[in-house]
C-alpha cells in the first residue's frame, strides 16, 4: 500500500515538473519576443492548467489573467481571450468580472458555446438560477451534439429543483440522459468523468476517517482530512465532512470555512447549504443564515421545511411577519399531514402570541385540527385563542371534546379552571385545578392559580399559603408563585419573611420576566410603610 502510494507520488511529480518545463520554455520564448499574444496566451493556459490541477495545492489564477490580459492587447477583437478571461476570474471568485468578460466574448461571437457554459456556471455560483437555465440552455441550442456539460448542469438545475415537482423531475431525468449520451462528444464532459474517477481513490480515506469519528477520536479524523485536502484541494466533500467535524466540536466560524469552500466546488452540495446554515444559527448570526436560506430557496423552491426553518429564524429576530408568510408557504407546499399540522400550529402561536390576532390563530389551530384531530395539544391551542377572543363558550366547547379523547389530561382540567375562573364560575373553578393536582400531583401552574382563588376570591388565606408553597415546591424557579406566597404571608403579619420571598421574587424574575418588576418593587414598599 505505501509503496503503491509513492508510485503516484512519483508519478503526480513527473506530471507537474513537465508543466512547470513548459511555463519555463514560454517564459524563456516570451523573453525574446515579448510582444507574441500567441505566446501569452500559451503562458495563461498553462498557469490556469496548473492552478486546476486537482493535486496541486498552488494559486497561479492572477498569473494566467495576466497573461490573457497582455495578449488582449494585441488581439483586442478576440472572442476567446474575452472567454479565457472570464472563466479565469470564475475561479478566482471574481464572478461579477466573470459576467462581463464572458458577455463581451458573446458580443464578439454570437453562438459560442464554451462562454454560454461558463456564464451558466458563473450564474450558479451568484444563486441567479433562472439566468443559469437560459445561459445553459442557450449552450445546447449553440451546440447540438458537444453539450454534455450544459445538459448535466440542467439536469443539476432542475433535480434541485424537482421536489414534488413530477414536470421537473421529467426534465431533469431528461438532461441526465442527454448529457449520458454525448459525453462521447464533449471533452470538458470526458475530464470531469475522468477527475470523478480518480476521486475514488479517497475511498479508503474516507472509511478510515469515519471510522475516527464514530469512536470520538476527531483529532485523528481532522488530520486524516486535512492531508488528503492538501494532496486535492478541489475535492468538495472533504471540505463538507472538514465542516461537519468543526461543527460537531464548536468551532463554528472553521466549520462555516469549510462549508463555504464545499459549496464553492459543488454549487448544488444541498446539504452544505444546510450544515453552513446550522453553523450560522448556532454562531447566533441569523441575517448569514437567512442569506443562505434565500439562495437554498433559490435553488430549490419547492422543498417546505427550508421555508419553516427560514420562518423559525425570522421568528427569532422578531420578525413576525416574515415569520408568518413562510410558514404559510411550508404549509403551502404540504409534504404530509403531521408536519403540516406542526407548522399551523406554530403559526397559530405566532397569531396569538406575538400578533395579538386570536382569528388568524384560530383559523390555523383549525387548519391543524382538520389534518390531526387526534393531536391534544390542538385542543389545547385552539381552546387558549377562543378564551383570547373572549369566545367562552366555544373554548368550553372545544375543552370538553379534548377530554373525551383524554379525561386524565391534567392541561386540559388546567384551562378548564382557568376559563371558568375568568366567567366567574369559582366553584367549577376550583374542580378543575382540583382535578388538574390530582391527574398531575407536580403541576405547579394549577397550585398557583388554585391558590390566587383561595386568597383573593374566598379570602382563605392559610389555604393559599399551603397550596402556593406547593407551587413553589415543586417548582423553586417559579417568579410568581413566590410573589403570591409573598402576598399571603404578608396578611398574616410576618412581613420580615414576606420581604425575603419578594426579594426571591424579584431575583428569580431577572431570568423568567413573569412579572412587571414594578409590581415586586411596589408590594416591597407597601410592607414597611407605616
Amino acid at each position: 500500500m505505501k509503496k503503491l502510494a509513492d508510485n503516484e507520488t512519483k508519478r503526480n511529480r513527473r506530471i507537474k515538473n513537465k508543466v512547470f518545463d513548459q511555463i519555463e520554455r514560454c517564459r524563456l520564448d516570451l523573453q525574446k519576443d515579448p510582444s507574441n499574444p500567441e505566446l501569452h496566451v500559451r503562458l495563461g493556459d498553462l498557469y490556469m492548467q496548473w492552478h486546476l490541477d486537482i493535486f496541486n495545492a498552488g494559486q497561479y489564477i492572477d498569473e494566467a489573467i495576466t497573461e490573457y490580459q497582455l495578449a488582449l492587447e494585441s488581439l483586442i477583437d478576440s472572442y476567446e481571450i474575452y472567454y479565457k478571461i472570464g472563466t479565469a476570474f470564475y475561479h478566482k471568485g471574481d464572478l461579477d468580472k466573470a459576467i462581463n468578460y464572458l458577455t463581451l466574448a458573446l458580443e464578439k461571437k454570437n453562438k459560442y458555446y464554451d462562454a454560454y457554459y461558463m456564464l451558466a456556471e458563473t450564474f450558479v455560483k451568484k444563486a441567479h438560477f433562472t439566468d443559469a437555465i437560459d445561459a445553459a440552455q442557450a449552450a445546447v441550442m449553440c451546440s447540438r451534439f458537444c453539450s454534455s456539460s450544459a445538459h448535466f448542469l440542467l439536469y443539476k438545475l432542475y433535480e434541485a429543483a424537482a421536489f414534488k415537482d413530477n414536470r421537473t423531475k421529467l426534465k431533469a431525468f431528461y438532461e441526465k440522459i442527454m448529457a449520458f449520451v454525448l459525453a462521447l462528444f464533449d471533452r470538458n464532459a470526458r475530464e470531469n468523468i475522468v477527475k470523478n474517477i480518480l476521486y475514488l481513490k479517497f475511498l479508503p480515506l474516507f472509511i478510515r476517517g469515519f471510522y475516527a469519528i464514530q469512536i470520538k477520536d476527531f483529532g485523528k479524523a481532522l488530520e486524516l482530512y486535512k492531508d488528503a485536502i492538501e494532496t486535492a484541494p478541489g475535492f468538495a466533500p472533504l471540505y463538507c465532512v472538514l465542516g461537519d467535524i468543526y461543527l460537531s466540536t464548536g468551532y463554528f466560524e472553521d466549520a462555516i470555512t469549510e462549508y463555504k469552500m464545499a459549496i464553492w466546488l459543488d454549487s448544488f452540495n444541498i446539504a452544505a447549504y444546510r450544515h453552513l446554515c446550522r453553523a450560522y444559527e448556532e454562531q447566533g448570526d441569523y441575517n448569514q443564515a437567512i442569506e443562505v436560506y434565500n439562495k437554498l430557496i433559490a435553488m430549490a423552491p419547492n422543498i417546505p421545511d427550508l421555508y419553516s426553518n427560514l420562518a423559525n429564524i425570522y421568528y427569532i429576530k422578531g420578525e413576525f411577519d416574515l415569520a408568518i408568510s413562510n410558514y404559510q408557504t411550508a404549509i403551502t407546499l404540504n409534504p404530509n399531514k403531521s408536519w403540516t399540522s406542526v407548522i399551523a400550529q406554530t403559526m397559530g402561536f405566532v397569531y396569538q402570541e406575538n400578533k395579538s390576532d386570536p382569528d388568524a390563530a384560530i383559523s390555523a389551530y383549525q387548519t391543524a385540527y382538520v389534518l390531526t384531530p387526534e393531536d391534544i395539544d390542538i385542543y389545547v391551542n385552539l381552546g387558549s385563542a377562543f378564551y383570547d377572543k373572549e369566545d367562552y363558550s366555544n373554548a368550553l366547547a372545544v375543552y370538553r371534546q379534548a377530554l373525551e379523547l383524554q379525561p386524565h389530561n391534567a392541561k386540559i382540567h388546567c384551562n378548564l379552571g382557568f376559563l371558568y375562573w375568568g366567567k366567574g364560575d369559582t366553584e367549577e373553578a376550583i374542580k378543575s385545578y382540583e382535578l388538574a393536582i390530582k391527574y398531575n400531583p407536580n403541576y405547579d401552574i394549577a397550585y398557583n392559580n388554585l391558590g390566587v382563588i383561595y386568597l383573593d376570591d374566598l379570602g382563605r388565606v392559610n389555604k393559599s399559603i399551603e397550596l402556593f408553597k406547593k407551587a413553589v415546591e415543586t417548582n423553586p424557579n417559579y417568579a410568581l408563585a413566590h410573589f403570591n406566597l409573598a402576598r399571603a404571608i404578608s396578611i398574616i403579619g410576618d412581613k420580615v419573611e414576606a420581604a425575603k420571598l419578594y426579594q426571591m421574587a424579584q431575583d428569580i424574575n431577572k431570568i423568567t420576566q413573569e412579572i412587571d418588576p414594578r409590581d415586586i418593587a411596589d408590594k416591597i414598599s407597601e410592607l414597611f410603610e407605616s
